[in-house]
């Protein structure tokens, strides 16, 4: 006897930072399987533009506002698959010479950010008997020089998704942690503020991961029959180690 995928017919997957990188990937490719997809950013503009495109619905959330958080889940009924996607990181400086003001940012998006948006959507993926991935990164499994804010936020939100995973068993909610490696998106432009020429270095002479390869792990694991649960999965470009 073979267990058949879950369909998706008539299902809600809410997508945070989905209006650029990895979340509009993610977006599209969760559109493309038949999901019903709220994709949720501070960007209304974007967000509109993909929502048409793909036939879902556009809401504006900033994760780290409670009150916008709490607006956000308002106008959610159902939901069946959270992708908590939004984050980033903001400079590369030493442990010595950090900026607490990066550092609070990127503990309060990253980690205070998915616990705000899950702990409000959480009793309707449980109804739903649904689903939430975590978008993490490599940088909650490798440290590395002037990542330690980095890579404390997102220890912070592997730690949360495992807690999670076993506060919740039993529960008809599955957990997944996705930890990409190097992706070529936006994300170092936003982190080194801009300057392209820094940016761009961070991708020069190597291989690197698009948005849609992610994407394809996100709708991979989201069409997983009910039973399975990929508790964790790292995707790294062949040439990173």
């Amino acid at each position: 006897m073979t267990t058949q995928p879950p369909t998706t017919q008539g299902k809600i997957a809410v997508v945070t930072g989905g209006s650029t990188g990895i979340g509009e990937a993610s977006a599209r490719a969760l559109a493309a399987d038949g999901w019903h997809v709220i994709v949720a950013s501070r960007s209304v503009d974007k967000l509109t533009a993909i929502a048409e495109e793909i036939g879902g619905t556009a809401l504006p959330l900033d994760v780290t506002d409670a009150d916008s958080v709490a607006e956000f889940a308002a106008a959610i009924d159902r939901c069946d698959l959270l992708v908590n996607n939004a984050g980033g990181a903001k400079g590369l400086d030493s442990v010595a010479d950090a900026d607490l003001d990066d550092w609070q940012w990127m503990y309060d998006t990253n980690v205070l950010g998915t616990l705000r948006v899950t702990k409000a959507l959480l009793q309707k993926l449980i109804d739903a008997e649904g689903q939430i991935i975590n978008i993490g990164s490599i940088a909650a499994r490798v440290p590395y020089v002037g990542g330690a804010g980095y890579n404390a936020a997102k220890h912070g939100v592997a730690a949360m998704t495992r807690v999670l995973r076993l506060e919740l068993q039993g529960e008809p909610l599955r957990i997944c942690e996705l930890d990409p490696g190097r992706v070529k998106t936006e994300f170092s432009l936003k982190r080194f503020k801009g300057d392209a020429a820094r940016a761009n270095k961070v991708y020069e002479g190597h291989l690197n991961l698009t948005a849609e390869d992610i994407a394809e792990a996100v709708r991979w694991v989201a069409s997983l029959p009910a039973h399975m649960n990929i508790d964790a999965m790292t995707i790294m470009p062949r040439d990173q180690v």
